[in-house]
Parts: structure tokens; sequence; C-alpha cells
């Protein structure tokens, strides 16, 4: 009976270790997927976004941002905001920007602040 139960539980092992490493590669899945939604940053939303008029670096050098004279996002001018009034204009807008509000969650408007910060000069 002592000899089955030792087959037994040395049948099981590989099972074991095989159930392991399905769990270790799910996690690794699951923590790659996260990561990939981390990914969707706010420099990734400004890109998609607000680039178009403020360009990839937020001086607003595209021939939109001249035209529309929009403001060199790393100015002391822009800087001197609070959160709270960047935060402001990227969901309700500012004439002549769009609000994003209903169009990005309010975590993705932070990141956006944020990455706006990120240009400070």
């Amino acid at each position: 009976m002592r000899f089955r139960f030792v087959k037994f539980r040395l049948e099981m092992t590989p099972m074991k270790n095989l159930m392991r490493a399905v769990l270790l590669v799910l996690a690794f899945a699951g923590i790659a997927s996260i990561a990939s939604l981390a990914a969707d940053s706010g420099a990734d939303l400004f890109k998609t976004k607000c680039a178009s008029c403020h360009g990839a670096d937020g001086k607003g050098e595209t021939a939109m941002g001249k035209n529309m004279k929009v403001k060199d996002l790393g100015s002391a001018d822009v800087q001197k905001q609070s959160d709270a009034d960047l935060t402001a204009i990227v969901a309700k807008g500012k004439k002549p920007m769009p609000g994003y509000e209903g169009k990005l969650t309010n975590d993705q408007i932070q990141d956006v602040v944020k990455f706006v910060r990120s240009l400070k000069k």
C-alpha cells in the first residue's frame, strides 16, 4: 500500500509541475497585458489626441498649431497653471481645442496632464 502511495505521488509531481508552469505562464501573460494597458500612458494619449496641433514635443510648431496660435506646453505660462486647471482644459476644452471629457477617462486625462508636466523647460 505504501508503494502505491509513493507511486501515485511520483505520478502527481509532473502534473503539479505542469500546473505550476501553466499558472506561471498565465500570471506572466496577465502582467504583460497590464503592462500593455499601462503603455496607454499620457505620452501615448498625447501623441494620438494632441500632437496633431501641439506637436509631439508640445511646442505647437505644427501647421495647425501655428494657425491656431497654441501655446508651448512646456512654457512657464502653461506650467504655472494648477493640475486642476490643466485637467479642466483637457476635459472641457478651450477654444479652439475640443474637450475630451467622455472621450478619455478621468485617469487618462490625468495621464495627459502628467505628460504635459513632463514638458516643463
